[in-house]
């Protein structure tokens, strides 16, 4: 591995999966449906596969064809717009205080388990951290307040290892049990790291005792002993600390915009970090965190694609997750609650009930639907053509 500056020549991520397609879409793939269907879906998108949709310049007629996305949450080719519009929605939601980040691990021996039981344990996951952190809010020794984080799900590292770990957001600080002030924390944060993560731990380990009891997850057949003798689990769960660690706090809610902008709706790695392939290895950007220094790495076609799919989630499953004073079923009551103590009025998103089209628009600006042969004219969504879907 050598440090790297150099860039993208143009390889995507969608060239080295059709290249292999025929190897990991037959039965010897070994994909699963989610896996099978992001593979076709990521080199299918804005191609003739996906159908097509037609702009026409309202003013002089002049007509612009483009091939539609395949909306794929997984393909790096279509984030950028649904980031967009939910950091725009989310700006109403945000309270304007500062924001603590925390990122979650989980220790080496249960990450097996995950893969196999991505749903079960993903949930058990950003409900222990949750809990966690609303137990040590609560407790009047640390803070004494109610709290609520805004937490996302990554499952990957830098050189596309599994390493499952939710990023969370808390407000520093929180309304009083009686909801009658705000009560602001300290500029370090409210619990001391090992206290919340040995309170992190219990939780989850109750949860998964819970779950192992009840026979609903699928064990590693290598940790079959490990996940049915309590003594051997006990002792690998506690011979170590589990690890969190606390980042830069975020001053405000417009640093907590600009970051959740950059990574809320990454996937596990963007065209921009692919460098060259020749068909058989795949040469890609990474950070080394060790020493933070950008370094090349290099794998075999077969291996890099093997990783990518590692971090295709279940279909269905959520990997944004508000909870306590920030869940959406808390946004017109305890919210309100929580503007009225900070003496902040709390603003409605501009954006409901507008279209897609009507969003870009406002985000992006109205020349990106200007019209490049009249100048005046501004291009509108004709109808799809094809077996497409619009835009």
């Amino acid at each position: 591995m050598e440090t790297v500056n150099k860039r993208n020549d143009g390889t995507e991520l969608s060239d080295i999966l059709k290249h292999h397609r025929k190897t990991f879409l037959s039965k010897k793939g070994n994909l699963c449906t989610d896996q099978h269907k992001a593979y076709r879906d990521i080199i299918s998108c804005r191609t003739s596969k996906m159908g097509s949709h037609t702009l026409t310049c309202n003013t002089c007629g002049d007509t612009r064809t483009s091939y539609n996305s395949c909306r794929n949450r997984h393909c790096p080719k279509c984030q950028y717009v649904k980031q967009l519009i939910w950091v725009e929605k989310l700006k109403c939601r945000l309270l304007p205080v500062r924001y603590f980040h925390i990122v979650f691990t989980v220790p080496e021996f249960l990450k097996p388990l995950f893969y196999l039981n991505q749903r079960e344990c993903y949930r058990m996951l950003f409900a222990s951290s949750a809990l966690a952190v609303k137990k040590a809010a609560s407790n009047p020794a640390f803070l004494g307040v109610e709290s609520g984080c805004l937490s996302v799900l990554h499952t990957w590292g830098q050189s596309l290892n599994y390493h499952p770990h939710i990023h969370m957001l808390v407000p520093a600080g929180g309304p009083d049990p009686d909801h009658m002030e705000w009560v602001a924390a300290n500029k370090k944060f409210f619990v001391p790291v090992k206290a919340l993560a040995g309170i992190f731990r219990g939780v989850f380990m109750e949860k998964l005792r819970k779950a192992l009891a009840e026979r609903v997850l699928r064990l590693p057949e290598n940790q079959m002993e490990l996940f049915t003798d309590g003594k051997l689990l006990n002792k690998a769960a506690y011979e170590k600390i589990w690890h969190i660690h606390i980042k830069k706090t975020f001053r405000g809610a417009g640093q907590v915009l600009a970051y959740l902008g950059r990574y809320t709706h990454r996937v596990a790695i963007s065209n921009s970090r692919i460098l060259d392939t020749d068909g058989k290895t795949v040469k890609f950007r990474w950070k080394d965190y060790r020493d933070g220094r950008q370094k090349t790495m290099e794998l075999s076609c077969g291996e890099f694609i093997r990783r990518f799919m590692q971090h295709i989630l279940p279909n269905g499953f959520y990997k944004i997750r508000y909870y306590g004073i920030l869940a959406s079923a808390n946004s017109k009551t305890v919210m309100e609650e929580c503007f009225r103590l900070l003496s902040r009025i709390r603003t409605l998103s501009p954006f409901e009930g507008l279209s897609t089209y009507e969003l870009l628009e406002n985000i992006m600006g109205e020349e990106i639907f200007s019209c490049s042969a009249c100048k005046t004219g501004k291009m509108v969504f004709g109808l799809p053509e094809g077996k497409g879907k619009e835009p």
